[in-house]
């Protein structure tokens, strides 16, 4: 079996997770989400925000973003997205099937700016067309890059003023606040959000992201909101004990800087050999240009995933590092690569 950079969610989880569920797996708890252990993930959570916030674990990244989204909008109001945001491109609708729409605002580097949303706030038709409510934005974002403290303070700003709310999907927040390009911790991103969440399933659990609603005009009744989309779990301590493990002595981050930490190895030897990066990132994602004599070459001896059509001799592919991508297999992977970039 050819090793895969496809994706950051191909294993299972960190084994000390494995080892926390099997030894608590005969203490008797409450359901959905009252647990000792989800409880002492959401104090965690608090404490590293610096925060009051209400902390909710849900299965997975869309059901997330659907539950948050459903839980803000009403019938005729919008969430504005970039062009390469996860809601808008690979959700299958999941948002607008709930009856929201979602407006896409082209950018370059997978980053929203205050100048990309405000043409959706110069509508001239009033109630004949959706008002544009929610922001939506990914840290890191589908290409990998991270927000600056700066961006997000100046999003932020806008958004207050303009009587829009501001949602982080953090999938991949643990690896964005690992880069080296990095300048916030969790508590800036609570104080510069109105709602986030701490991806889990791509940073070492078995699954689960951690809702983190920061906003008290968005707290009331999420659970009811919980309950309706399915994301309230009775078995809420599944997650609830993977989000206490990783929390402690910072392993999240630790395994979210390893993935950082091979992407690099390997955007280096691209680097090297005289390849470009469709965009520049220090995260775990990584976009080589390659030409499609090499990119077959690649996908004979790895998993990887075609991005975009470059030229009719090029293509954008995307390689994913993950928590537990063994460094001897990127080490491996490097070593392939010649002087002409050739992959044997």
């Amino acid at each position: 079996m050819i090793y895969s950079f496809a994706n950051d969610y191909a294993e299972g989880c960190h084994p000390s997770i494995l080892e926390a569920l099997l030894s608590s797996n005969y203490s008797q708890q409450p359901g959905y989400g009252d647990d000792e252990y989800s409880r002492n993930a959401e104090r965690k959570i608090r404490e590293l925000t610096n925060s009051e916030a209400d902390v909710h674990m849900i299965s997975g990244g869309t059901l997330a973003n659907l539950t948050v989204l459903a839980s803000i909008l009403r019938p005729f109001e919008s969430v504005v997205a970039a062009t390469t945001g996860h809601i808008y491109v690979n959700e299958a609708g999941a948002i607008e099937a709930a009856g929201h729409k979602v407006e896409a605002a082209p950018v370059s580097n997978g980053k929203l700016r205050p100048e990309d949303i405000k043409p959706f706030l110069n509508k001239i038709r009033g109630h004949h067309v959706v008002r544009t409510r929610v922001v939506y934005i990914s840290n890191s974002t589908e290409l990998g890059t991270v927000y600056t403290k700066r961006e997000l303070t100046d999003l932020f700003t806008f958004c207050k003023a303009n009587d829009l709310i501001l949602f982080m999907d953090g999938a991949r927040l643990p690896m964005a606040l690992t880069a080296p390009s990095n300048d916030m911790d969790l508590a800036d991103i609570a104080a510069l959000t109105d709602v986030f969440y701490i991806g889990g399933t791509k940073c070492g659990a078995l699954l689960g992201e951690a809702v983190v609603i920061t906003n008290p005009e968005l707290k009331k009744d999420f659970k009811f909101h919980l309950k309706q989309r399915g994301a309230l779990t009775a078995k809420g301590r599944a997650m609830g004990i993977q989000f206490d493990q990783l929390l402690r002595d910072n392993l999240i981050f630790d395994l979210a800087g390893h993935a950082n930490r091979m992407a690099a190895k390997m955007a280096a030897a691209f680097k090297a050999k005289g390849f470009s990066l469709l965009i520049d990132s220090d995260t775990n994602q990584i976009f080589p240009i390659l030409p499609n004599e090499l990119l077959k070459h690649v996908q004979d001896n790895y998993g990887c995933l075609v991005w975009s059509i470059v030229d009719e001799e090029q293509t954008a592919v995307r390689f994913i590092t993950s928590w537990a991508t063994p460094e001897h297999v990127v080490d491996e992977f490097v070593e392939k690569l010649n002087v002409r970039g050739r992959l044997y």
